[in-house]
């Protein structure tokens, strides 16, 4: 049997046997590529374990010398310095060294000299390199410290002298700081807002300009460091704003006194004058300052007993001096009356309490109801509301015997007593009618006497009394009352 391969079948047998050996080289060119990666990483590998163990030992090497410390030594960076480097730059700086110290005044200089200061060498960089772990130093943050401390020296006279004569020490420019406090303005209470001032506290900026200075400090502000004496109380204080709403409570109080054709108003701004501030955010009306006021008023509407102008029946004016009549005001019940109205915010009108009373408030306060007698003219007059309503003769004390009525004054009546026995060491009269106005001198009808007036009481008057015609003591006594102005000059 023959076979018979035709041309196509072993084309393809030809070619697939060339795919085969096609892959197979691709294969082995793959190998050989990623074998000499392998080869090239491990060889990086080397060069850079090599490359940091250079520069670890090279860093160990040169920080067993250098510090590599972030920090500062009296103000200078000490990283990659030697211990010689930064003791001289150390030695520089400190002889050299100037500080400017910021104050509220401006700004004022402090020199190495100023204050004798030195490099006070103890070995304290020498054992900071000790203290140094040179195989540590790629841990550099780990070990940082910001400010190292270095001893230097200062002569203690000379900071001391230098502190004192800085311009913010003077006292002519110290202005002390000034509380929050509550103040009188346009009738009401405000609060005045606290002033800062400039007063130093002197211990407190002595230490801190001593400590910058041993920390190499080029610059300081004493206010940043806290060296300024502060206010104690601020405008925004609970207790003080709270303080000013209830003293502004207090002067809602409006209080009119009377006096007739005169009147005193007591306002907020009065009122404010009577209020005192303690510590603790305390407050009080001052009853000594609330008396003060009702002395005051006294001493301008108080006549009891007072000199005053009388315009007589002939006419003219006299000066009376003298007497028992008038008004006074009782102080201390009127300065607690004064308190409590104020106290409770009343707004009110009222009266002062009276120790003693007249008749008439007004400034004129005898008034045009009174008793009228004149010693010369040996009479009397009675007048009610303006009109004389008596006009009667009279005996008054008997002047030879030394019984002279009191006169050149104003008394009151001091009571009416009808059906009465008038008493004494020589006599015992009985009067109808009796209105004693200055002990046991008084008027009353003298039923005794048959004449009146004329010259009578300068011999046969009296024991001081004024003698009056019956029928006009009657109307007297009808129409007179207790308390009564009785002019007698």
């Amino acid at each position: 049997m023959e076979w018979y391969f035709g041309t196509d079948t072993l084309d393809n047998n030809l070619h697939k046997e060339e795919v085969r050996k096609l892959k197979k080289t691709k294969l082995r060119q793959e190998l050989r590529k990623q074998r000499q990666q392998v080869v090239m990483a491990r060889r990086i590998a080397f060069v850079i374990i090599v490359l940091i163990a250079a520069v670890y030992i090279i860093g160990t090497v040169f920080y067993s010398k250098h510090f590599y410390g972030r920090g500062t030594v009296f103000g200078i960076r000490m990283t990659n310095l030697t211990v010689e480097t930064l003791e001289d730059k150390v030695k520089e700086k400190v002889s050299a060294y100037k500080m400017e110290i910021t104050t509220r005044n401006g700004v004022e200089t402090i020199t190495a000299d100023d204050v004798g200061l030195e490099y006070d060498d103890k070995g304290e960089v020498e054992k900071m390199m000790e203290e140094q772990n040179p195989f540590l130093w790629f841990l550099m943050p780990a070990t940082t410290k910001e400010d190292v401390p270095l001893s230097v020296a200062v002569d203690e006279e000379k900071l001391v002298s230098s502190i004192d004569s800085l311009e913010c020490f003077r006292k002519e420019k110290v202005k002390s700081p000034t509380d929050a406090c509550l103040e009188f303005q346009d009738g009401a209470f405000v609060i005045v807002e606290e002033t800062q001032g400039n007063e130093l506290n002197y211990d407190k900026t002595t230490e801190v300009i001593r400590t910058s200075i041993h920390e190499g400090d080029a610059e300081i502000s004493l206010d940043e460091k806290d060296c300024y004496v502060k206010p104690q109380i601020y405008r925004d204080n609970k207790e003080l704003v709270k303080e000013c709403e209830e003293v502004n409570q207090l002067l809602s109080a409006e209080i009119t006194y009377d006096f007739s054709d005169r009147k005193e108003v007591i306002d907020r701004d009065e009122i404010a004058e009577w209020i005192t501030f303690g510590d603790d955010f305390t407050y009080e009306l001052d009853e000594e300052k609330v008396a003060e006021y009702v002395h005051q008023l006294g001493l301008k509407y108080d006549t009891f007993g007072l000199s005053r102008e009388f315009k007589t029946h002939y006419g003219d004016t006299i000066k009376l001096r003298g007497g028992d009549y008038g008004w006074c005001i009782n102080k201390p019940k009127t300065t607690a009356q004064l308190m409590e109205l104020v106290k409770k915010g009343e707004k009110t009108t009222t009266e002062p309490v009276y120790l003693y009373e007249g008749i008439c408030r007004d400034t004129n306060d005898i008034g045009d109801t009174y008793i009228e007698v004149s010693i010369s003219g040996q009479s009397m007059w009675m007048y009610r509301d303006g009109e004389c309503i008596v006009s009667t003769p009279v005996v008054t004390g008997n002047v030879a015997a030394g019984h002279s009525t009191p006169s050149g004054g104003v008394w009151a009546i001091d009571a009416k007593m009808p059906d009465y026995m008038l008493t004494g060491q020589d006599y015992n009269s009985h009067v109808d009618f009796w209105l004693p106005f200055n002990g046991d001198v008084g008027i009353h009808d003298a039923t005794w006497r048959d004449k009146f007036g004329g010259d009578i009481y300068k011999t046969r008057g009296s024991h001081g009394c004024v003698n009056t015609p019956h029928a006009a003591m009657k109307i007297i006594y009808e129409n007179a009352k207790i308390g009564y102005p009785v002019v007698v000059y």
